[in-house]
């Protein structure tokens, strides 16, 4: 289940700005955390998607503008809402923090009801407009769509991959929703530590359940889909009891109550680029992803396949021992 949410700030500790954040996170159910300084930020960003980080400009304005500038930048962590409290008195200074991509903007002097009301907004805004999945915190559709859309504008070279589990729901029967629950979230993570460290500008969002996309620049997507497999394949087997994993499966029912094997989950991928295709709208994405995930899986074991098809022409790239095998066209 998810853990409890975290408002952190960041900055010189002024009491007034405290305690202000203590009462709104005691009211809102949130963890205050203060952290010392901008790695701690970063890292906290690295492992956990807060509820909001606020940066107290007051003292070192440049530094905090430039740490908020890069939460803005990064596409897995622009979802986190910032909020800059600026000077009072300053007129600049909010213009800058708006500039550098702040959600709010507020002072040690705005009124106890105003900072807590754009503070409550600003957490409402980052709900309702990102759409982030309750378990994962990864963005949903509309973030999704708005990268491929983004990509698609750029004109530059770029791989959407629809990854989806295999044998999940015979897995979520068997364990429970709240171990289907971990390996979701076992995934989510796998995805955004892979991409983040082997694609820069790469993307991953959650479309729901166990089918998540990862869109990464062209260069990367062989990388990054091959470390993804094989730290599935190595960490996947440990969800299940010692007993189904030294088997390698598990007895099921299926609707007509007949017994079958189900083999441990496996992933399945299905990349589409715009090597081969000249795409106008969002919309051809998606379905070219979802019609190669479909093949993906019915093929065994983890893999991805690349949509390579010039008159009918496909590319298979399949994973082996944690090795794959690509058959170019």
């Amino acid at each position: 289940m998810p853990s409890q949410r975290t408002i952190a700030y960041h900055g010189p500790g002024r009491p007034g700005v405290l305690s202000r954040l203590d009462e709104f996170a005691a009211q809102h159910h949130l963890l205050p955390a203060t952290l010392g300084s901008a790695d701690e930020v970063r890292a906290l960003l690295n492992r956990s998607y807060p509820a909001c980080v606020v940066l107290d400009a007051v003292g070192d304005r440049g530094s905090m503008l430039s740490l908020c500038a890069e939460i803005k930048r990064d596409a897995f962590t622009a979802i986190v809402p910032v909020i800059v409290v600026v000077p009072e008195g300053d007129a600049e200074a909010g213009a800058d923090a708006l500039e550098a991509g702040a959600d709010e903007v507020l002072t040690a002097i705005t009124p106890s009801r105003e900072w807590s009301l754009r503070l409550e907004l600003v957490l409402r805004r980052a709900a309702r407009d990102v759409s982030v999945h309750p378990t994962t915190r990864l963005p949903g559709t509309i973030q999704i769509e708005r990268d491929i859309f983004e990509r698609i504008q750029s004109g530059s070279g770029f791989a959407v991959c629809y990854a989806d589990l295999d044998h999940f729901k015979e897995f979520n029967d068997r364990y429970g929703y709240n171990s289907g629950d971990r390996v979701i979230l076992l995934l989510s993570k796998i995805l955004r530590d892979v991409v983040r460290a082997l694609a820069p500008g790469g993307f991953v969002g959650h479309i729901g359940g166990d089918d998540f996309i990862f869109n990464v620049p062209m260069d990367y997507l062989q990388a990054c889909c091959d470390e993804v497999i094989t730290l599935f394949d190595e960490l996947i087997p440990y969800q299940y009891t010692g007993e189904d994993r030294s088997a390698g499966y598990f007895l099921g029912k299926d609707r007509r109550g007949n017994v079958h094997r189900i083999p441990l989950m496996t992933l399945s991928i299905g990349v589409v680029t715009n090597q081969v295709h000249d795409f106008s709208h969002t919309g051809q994405v998606s379905e070219l992803a979802a019609e190669m995930k479909t093949y993906a899986k019915s093929l065994p074991g983890s893999k991805y396949v690349v949509d390579r098809r010039r008159a009918g022409v496909m590319a298979n790239r399949r994973s082996s021992g944690g090795a794959t095998s690509p058959i170019l066209d």
